[in-house]
Formats: structure tokens, sequence, C-alpha cells
């Protein structure tokens, strides 16, 4: 045995095999990183592994038989072994180390730098795994998608009433807290994406689609139904109504009762009912909200003009009056007009009934930004809440009245609800990221972003770049942020803002004055972007005079909602932080004293 060792070691057997091992290693590892990226999955590496297994036994007997010499290849019997230059040997052993060398290097930089790169992707997607897993846990077969219904009427324009009976039935079935029904604005995404039922319910997370369509003529309507079974993609239930439009409502309350049927839903109360209202009106309603939906101010004065008609028929048209509402709190925003056309509506519609939630909730707002009264903020909040548990309009806009109230906790609570009933919705998880990061989650708030990031914006120019440059830089991660601040492409500010505040983290001073000094100069309006870069660089002084001109300018609210991020931490230990806090009314002292509890949506 020990006379063939020698005999392996004389013909540079060993050598061969050792070098063939380290060399097939080292073309798994890069073959194991380059080949998803082509689109090659595992079948791909294991067929490479086991070619460069099976190529082992050539490689041997090749070593074996056949030996290199200065004229070339020979049989190892034909070589004289006296005349090989022993220095060829050398020059194996060489390239053996070099790429064992190359294997080391490949090691530790897989193992140093791809491997928490691979961590952070593995730990999001076993997050989004498991959010999924507790909803289904939660919900079970409970979730439903209703898609917009199809138009088949001779007139496009009819589109407004197939997608307004949609959007009724989905208002209808979200009332009913046993149900998982997700918004209107993922639901209604389904419109423009080009995906299968199956996919699109995988992508929102529900086990029953509603889909349908409309067709109308005069006052006659044709509307078909059919409830499906997203995981089989099979039709469980479809009916066709051949009606008028007074019957509409019955209609309607007719497929959410066979909806819940067929999902066996068992019901803690009443199953909720339209709102019966004069049909012509309900069809001026249907058609301004179809244009406010568009996100076009242009189109405000014709969708108001429907509404003011609607209420001339039937003044007593409390959702009429809501919409109304609501285009006057677009249109003129939180300023003395505003508010006082708003506060007509409130009055409007409380006088006919006590307990609309949506009005409540709009008393929420008029506390916040007129009367600067957080305590009356809260109660409203709370009495909102309980009238309107499921309604994701009110629950998205509670989630920055939390966290002005120091509810940090309730805010991303609520702020996960949202993103569960309305997971397309990039504004959702703008408010989920803004949840996280003012409570100093930065992981959670940085997926929470990431993932707005991948969805389309529906209009509000949500800064999520900014906001994620200033996670990574709270993280401790200058490189990334930076990287994520020159992304912010839309608003020619933030990548100066972004440069200021990373490049003094990573030790480029003069560049980060530069920057900084771009900013003050072509951006003075934008003193809240300059304060925080003061504070981020600890020039206490210069951000606290820069914060006292804010404070003379801006309202409260808008105040508050710049004060509680934690941008600001380097200035929490400064005397005039605390006084700041207390002109604000958000001292803890302050905040302990608001009397507020809340029951959190059930997810």
């Amino acid at each position: 045995m020990g006379q063939f060792f020698e005999e392996l070691k004389r013909r540079n057997v060993l050598r061969v095999a050792a070098g063939y091992v380290v060399a097939s290693w080292l073309i798994i590892q890069v073959v194991e990183t380059i080949f998803p990226a082509f689109g090659f999955g595992d079948a791909a590496v294991r067929i490479v592994t086991i070619v460069l297994a099976i190529g082992l036994i050539p490689a041997l007997i090749l070593a074996w038989a056949f030996e290199i010499t200065p004229e070339g290849l020979k049989k190892e019997k034909d070589v004289d072994r006296s005349k090989i230059d022993p220095q060829r040997t050398k020059t194996l052993d060489r390239l053996i180390i070099v790429v064992l060398t190359l294997g080391v290097g490949y090691f530790a930089f897989d193992k140093f730098i791809l491997d928490p790169v691979r961590d952070v992707e593995m730990i999001e997607e076993a997050k989004e795994v498991a959010r999924s897993e507790a909803l289904v846990r939660s919900y079970g077969s409970r979730s439903i998608a209703v898609l917009p219904f199809v138009n088949l009427s001779a007139d496009p324009e009819q589109e407004y009433f197939s997608e307004g009976i949609s959007e009724e039935l989905l208002n209808l079935l979200a009332k009913i807290p046993e149900l998982r029904v997700i918004s209107r604005s993922s639901a209604f995404s389904f419109k423009t994406q080009n995906v299968d039922i199956p996919t699109f319910a995988k992508q929102v997370n529900v086990a029953y689609v509603l889909e349908g369509s409309v067709r109308k003529s005069g006052n006659n309507i044709r509307i078909t139904a059919q409830l499906i079974d997203a995981l089989t993609d099979t039709h469980l239930w479809s009916k066709t109504y051949d009606r008028t439009l007074d019957d509409i409502f019955a209609v309607q309350d007719e497929i959410a009762n066979k909806v819940v049927s067929q999902m066996k839903v068992e019901l803690l109360g009443p199953l909720p009912k339209v709102k019966k209202v004069d049909p012509q009106a309900y069809a001026m309603f249907l058609r301004a909200t179809y244009l406010i939906n568009q996100v076009d101010p242009a189109l405000f004065a014709k969708a108001e003009g429907l509404l003011q008609n609607a209420l001339a028929i039937d003044p007593d048209y409390t959702d009429a009056l809501g919409t109304l509402g609501r285009i006057y709190s677009l249109r003129d925003g939180p300023n003395e007009d505003g508010f006082a056309l708003v506060q007509d509506i409130i009055d409007r519609i409380l006088a006919i009934d006590p307990n609309d939630g949506n009005a409540i909730g709009w008393l929420v707002w008029m506390a916040m930004f007129r009367d600067n009264n957080l305590a009356s903020c809260a109660a409203y909040l709370e009495r909102a809440l309980v009238l309107a548990p499921t309604d994701v309009q009110i629950l998205r806009y509670s989630v920055l009245v939390l966290l002005t109230l120091g509810h940090k906790q309730d805010a991303i609570t609520i702020a996960e609800y949202v993103v569960d009933h309305d997971p397309l919705c990039r504004q959702c998880h703008y408010y989920l990221e803004r949840a996280y990061y003012t409570a100093g989650h930065y992981d959670e708030a940085e997926a929470a972003a990431r993932a707005g990031l991948i969805l389309v914006d529906s209009g509000g120019l949500l800064p999520l770049y900014r906001d994620l440059g200033r996670i990574l830089l709270l993280k401790g991660n200058p490189t990334a942020a930076l990287e994520a601040f020159e992304k912010e492409s839309r608003f020619e500010h933030i990548p100066l803002y972004g440069k200021a505040l990373a490049l003094h983290d990573l030790g480029q001073q003069v560049e980060s004055e530069q920057a900084f000094k771009e900013l003050r100069e072509r951006f003075a309006e934008q003193t809240a972007l300059i304060a925080q870069v003061y504070a981020w660089r600890g020039d206490r002084d210069a951000a606290f005079t820069l914060i006292d001109k804010m404070k003379l300018k801006s309202s409260d609210q808008t105040l508050r909602n710049e004060f509680i991020s934690p941008i600001y931490e380097k200035l929490h230990d400064d005397p005039r932080w605390q006084e700041l806090l207390v002109s604000l009314g958000i001292a803890k002292e302050q905040l302990a004293e608001i009397d507020f509890q809340m029951t959190l949506p059930q997810a």
C-alpha cells in the first residue's frame, strides 16, 4: 500500500486530485451565486456539481497515465523521469496554492459580505411568510377581494356605474367585522394588472374573489355576480339579476347575503344593509365618486355639482354629504374657508345621524388642525373607531394622530391592520413605515419603506426614498442611505439634503458642507430639512434658531408631526428641546393627562 501511495505522489495524482477538488468547489460557489441572476434554479447547480464530481475520475486517470513534458503530453511509460524538471512540480504546487487562495478569498467574501445581505433578505422573506400565515390563521377562509365589475353597457361612460356598484358592495362587506375585505385601492388595481385571479388573490392573501359585470340601459340594469374560490379558481356561485334602477339596493343586499352564506361565515350580529336613497341621487353619487377617484382636481367642480344635485333630490343623503366634505378638504385644505365648509357638512350629517362614523372622523381632523386640541382629538378618535371600526380611511388617518398622542404601539397595530386590508396601497405602507420609524423599529421601518417603493405611487408623491435614507442613517449605514437619497429624483432638494447628512457621517466634511450650502441657497424654504441637517450634525444653536422660525409660520400640528421624528435625537438632551415639546403640548407628562381608551381593530 505504501508503495502504491508513493507512486501516486510520484505521478502527481494527489496534487491533481487536490487541485481539482479545490477548483470544483470554487466553481460550485460561483455558480450558486451567479445562476439565480440568470433565471437558473437549483437543478442547474446540481447538474454542474454532478458533472464536476464525475469529472474527477477521468482527471485522476489522465494524471496516472500521462505526464506533461517540455515536448508535450506523453504516456507515463514513455517518459524518462530523470529528464523531468523538478521546477514543474513546484509550479503545480504554486497553482494549487493560487486556487486555494482564491477559494479562501471567495469564502471570506461570501461569509462577511454576501451572507449578511442574504440573511437580511431571508429574514424579510420569513417575516412576510409569517405575516401571510398569521392572516390565514386569523381569518382562515373569511377573506375576500371585490374586483371592479366590468361595464357591458353600450355607452363606455357608464363605467362609473359598474365601478360604483362594485365599490358599494365592497363597502357593504367591509362593514362585517368577521370578514377581511381588501380595500378599494388594492382590489381595483387588478383592473390594470395583467394577472389571473389566483395570482392576484395570492398577492393580497385572500381565499375568495367576487367579480361580475353590469349592463345599464336607461332605467334597466343587468348585474351578474360570481364568487370564485381563489385557491382552485373555481366558481362557487353565480347569478344574474335583471332589475330596474329602483331595485339596485335589494340586489346589493342579496349579493352580500349570498357571499356570506357561500363563505360559511358565522356573524355575531345582523348582516349590514345598504342604505336606501333616491335611485337618481344614487346614480349622481356614483358618478361623483368615480370622478373624485381619478385624483384630478380639475374634476372636483363637476363632482361637486353632481353631489349638490343629488342632495337637492335627497337632502338626508349622508354619503353624498360626506363625499362633498372630502372634496372640500382636498380642494380647500386646512384653512379658515376649508374649516367652515367642512364644519357645515359635519353639522348637517350629525343632525341626520348623530352616530355617523365618518362625520366623527371629520371632527378628529377639525380638532387637530382647527382647534389645536389634542384632548378633543383623542376623544373624537376613540368614538370614531367604535362607530366605524373597519373604515380604512379613518384607520389610516388615525395612525398619525396616535403617533402625535404618543401611542406608538397602537399606531403600529392599526397601520399593520390597514396594510393587511390594503396590501397594494403605497400610502398604507408609507403610514406603516412612519409608525415603525417614529417608534424606533428601524428594521421593520426599512422593510415597510422598501415594500412601498415597489408599488405604484397613486399621485401622492410620497417621499419614501427620503424616509428610507433617514432610516438607514439611523441604522448606521450612511453609504446605503446616500444611495437611497439620490434616488428621490422627483424632489430636487432631497439628494442635496441626503448628501449633507450621509457625507457628514462618512467623514467627507468638505463635500457635506458643499451640498448643505447649495441646499440652503437654492431651497431656503425647506426650513425643516435644513433644521434636521443642523440637528444631525450637532449644531444645536443653528437648529433651534431655525426651529423658532418654524414655530412662527407653521401650525402646531405640522410641528408636532415634524418633531416626533427620531432625526432630531441629538437635540433631545438639550433643555430647549423639552421646552419645545411643552409649547406644542406633546411632552410626556402632557400626553399622559389625555384620557384615551381605544379598542383596536381585530386582525
